[in-house]
């Protein structure tokens, strides 16, 4: 039987990479994209010839594509997509924020995961394929003036929407939103917190519950 092949944003640390060693364990092939190509190689080195690194930038459609067309080129075909690539803020709120960041930041989290879908569905609809994008807490609650949270609120948002799209013709979409996680995107060690492997296993949750059943979202947060 022909393995299934998995698609990952974000992937060369954190949450993306602990994702490509947990597809790689399941049996997967995975294509690892990613703006950092010194991570990917070193990654895709660990994880051996079922995985592809792919270097580009998440906010370049053309890039995606391409990316896409060669990970379908090596292993016949694309099954799922984690559009797993984001960034917050170093500055916080609306009245101290900094509109540069916001707008790196919106081609990012929402742009970027907007591109990653029009490059995937094409691929996923061949499959019944599954879309699943990182979403957050943030996404689910009010925090105050927070423009990092609103673009988690468009994430939840366009996941349903994009769910009910791809229900059209058999393929499944799943928002897993994960609480405070121990990864980069923190300048300190967070060890009480959510580790990356606790997303890693959210996502192959998804992947691997029968296809009647579309898990339109994985909610985890800290038990503490």
């Amino acid at each position: 039987m022909t393995a299934s092949t998995l698609f990952i944003t974000g992937a060369s640390s954190g949450i993306g990479a602990a994702t490509a060693r947990a597809a790689i364990a399941a049996g997967w092939n995975v294509g690892l994209f990613a703006r950092s190509g010194n991570k990917l190689k070193s990654l895709s080195d660990e994880l051996g010839d079922r995985a592809m690194a792919l270097k580009g930038d998440v906010t370049s459609l053309d890039e995606q594509n391409k990316a896409l067309a060669n990970l379908r080129h090596a292993y016949g075909g694309v099954d799922a997509v984690f559009a797993n690539a984001g960034m917050g803020l170093e500055n916080p709120g609306t009245e101290g924020g900094v509109p540069e960041e916001w707008h790196d930041m919106v081609h990012v989290n929402i742009l970027g995961l907007l591109h990653t879908a029009k490059a995937a569905i094409p691929h996923l609809r061949q499959r019944k394929g599954h879309f699943l994008m990182t979403g957050s807490a943030a996404g689910r609650v009010h925090i105050p003036g927070s423009v990092y949270g609103a673009s988690k609120w468009f994430v939840h948002g366009f996941g349903g929407n994009l769910a009910e799209e791809m229900k059209e013709w058999g393929g499944r979409c799943t928002v897993i939103a994960p609480g405070m996680v121990n990864t980069d995107f923190f300048d300190e060690e967070k060890p009480d917190k959510l580790q990356p492997e606790d997303v890693a296993d959210a996502v192959m949750f998804a992947l691997n519950a029968d296809p009647r059943n579309a898990v339109r979202e994985v909610f985890l947060m800290p038990n503490d």
